[in-house]
């Protein structure tokens, strides 16, 4: 599914109203009957309907919901703000429809503030600016906002919330941005849904499909995305019915050090869980009976350490190598690290602890093979990046440093992004709150290990495997929930995933 920007997203209404054709009012219609249907759906005839109007289409939305909610029974008050005296074609024509619908009141605010007393039953319909809006609200806006956010009513935002900008929000007052419990957005989502520090500004979001031209979706071109299991389904590579382990690759895995050798059995579990032929863990001594027990299809080779990684391993067996997990951050360790990056020259997968370390000594990250997979968190980035003020600089940073490292970077979080080094940014759909646990993300590396090894590109390593990492979160979850969720039960969830994902393709 692409993300759109909101230029992209109002040039789509133009061309659907000149290609399909349909008027810009009936094509207003069609999303106010589909909203109107959702209202109403969660909401009965009992909660009174406070719609909030700005003199834009945006508003015209809104005045449409309040005319069909109101025939449909609501209890229904309008206030429809027009202090510039320009109010749009469509807007104007919605507020003339409302002169013969049964409604409690209906205000045109000029320049004082009208807004009734809010209860917890009113539902607030926010349509006083949409996605067009380029500049943060002050004044009698910022205001209005901000008596909706201190009142106790239910909000529903159409397409965006009143304040808050489509992409980038760096200079908006929070205070000054609508607070909604559900955002009804047109067609596709905005790219500021997926950050953080939005949540509580869209709250629950949901996509109303209003017929916008596909064929204008299909030629935009745009670097944002979110996956779909119709496009994840066919990059799985079937198995021939001759087929050996030594098709399916032999990986090598660099983890664990003293006291963190379960990150290393971790990511060798989900490993030999996603379809690899044959794995070696280069791992101390400490760990080596732990891992033979608890890993017995893995080859365990010893470093020349008692307690750490120490020794760049021969990469000569192998097709694929991860480093990271559990790998600690010892000077001795560093150096190893540094010299296995600059002599790899098969696909490698960088996590963790072997982040930190670049990050510290940053001059070797332009060491790293051209399209090699890095998967940090939000802080492991900003270790190497800088800090960010928000999700938009953070993301333009990554996008920054992939191109410059010509790597692939999963930045991890509640939308997974995907970011290649030609600037494409997919955001993964799966995964849930439960998966924010210790060994996580070993878990991740050990399956983009395997992909790896089995031939798949970096790039659809990285959206299968962090598509599969969530569903498996997403099922394992259905039997532990949320908060009892752990790494382990992830990987134990993997069989069932990789089953789903393959059946009939």
């Amino acid at each position: 599914m692409k993300i759109l920007t909101c230029s992209q997203q109002k040039e789509a209404d133009a061309y659907t109203i000149a290609h399909e054709p349909i008027s810009s009012i009936d094509l207003m219609e069609k999303a106010a009957t589909a909203m109107a249907d959702i209202i109403s759906s969660r909401w009965d005839v009992s909660h009174r309907i406070i719609t909030v109007a700005g003199s834009g289409n945006n508003g015209g939305d809104a005045l449409a919901i309040a005319r069909i909610l109101s025939l449909k029974g609501y209890l229904v008050n309008v206030l429809l703000f027009n202090v510039t005296g320009k109010i749009s074609d469509e807007c104007l024509a919605n507020a003339q429809k409302l002169k013969d619908c049964p409604l409690e009141n209906f205000t045109e605010v000029t320049r004082e503030l009208a807004i009734p007393t809010l209860k917890a039953s009113d539902v607030i319909i926010d349509g006083l600016f949409g996605s067009g809006l380029n500049k943060p609200l002050e004044g009698g806006f910022a205001k209005v906002v901000q008596l909706i956010n201190n009142s106790p009513a239910t909000v529903v935002s159409i397409d965006i919330p009143s304040g808050m900008m489509g992409e980038s929000n760096p200079n908006s007052s929070r205070p000054n941005i609508i607070h909604a419990d559900l955002t009804l957005s047109v067609q596709l989502p905005k790219l500021s849904f997926l950050f953080a520090e939005n949540e509580d500004l869209t709250g629950e979001w949901e996509l109303v499909d209003i017929g916008i031209s596909k064929d204008f979706i299909d030629k935009a071109e745009t670097p944002y995305s979110i996956m779909e299991e119709k496009e994840i389904r066919p990059l799985i590579k079937p198995r021939r019915k001759f087929a050996h382990k030594g098709m399916f690759g032999h990986g090598l895995l660099i983890a664990g050090s003293y006291g963190m050798g379960g990150a290393a059995v971790l990511s060798a579990r989900a490993c030999l869980r996603s379809g690899i032929g044959l794995l070696s863990i280069h791992t101390p001594v400490c760990n080596h009976n732990l891992l033979q027990t608890a890993v017995p299809e893995a080859l365990v080779q010893d470093d020349i350490h008692e307690h750490f990684f120490a020794d760049e391993a021969d990469l000569d067996p192998y097709q694929a190598v991860a480093i990271g997990p559990g790998l600690g951050q010892d000077e001795a360790t560093a150096q190893a690290l540094f010299a296995q990056i600059k002599n790899c020259y098969i696909p490698m997968v960088v996590d963790a602890d072997a982040l930190n370390l670049l990050a510290r000594y940053s001059t070797n990250l332009t060491n790293l093979p051209r399209n090699t997979i890095l998967t940090p968190h939000v802080k492991e980035l900003e270790r190497i990046t800088g800090r960010c003020s928000n999700s938009y600089e953070r993301l333009m940073k990554a996008k920054d440093l992939a191109a410059y490292l010509q790597c692939y970077i999963i930045l991890k979080g509640a939308w997974t992004a995907i970011i290649t080094p030609e600037g494409r940014i997919h955001f993964n759909p799966t995964g849930n709150p439960g998966m924010a646990t210790g060994g996580s993300g070993d878990v991740l590396t050990g399956i983009l290990l395997a992909l790896l090894a089995q031939g798949y590109s970096s790039e659809d390593a990285c959206r299968l495997g962090v598509y599969i990492h969530g569903l498996a979160g997403n099922i394992a979850c259905q039997q532990t929930g949320e908060i009892s969720l752990t790494a382990s039960d992830i990987i134990n969830a993997l069989p069932a995933t990789w089953k789903q994902l393959s059946e009939n393709q």
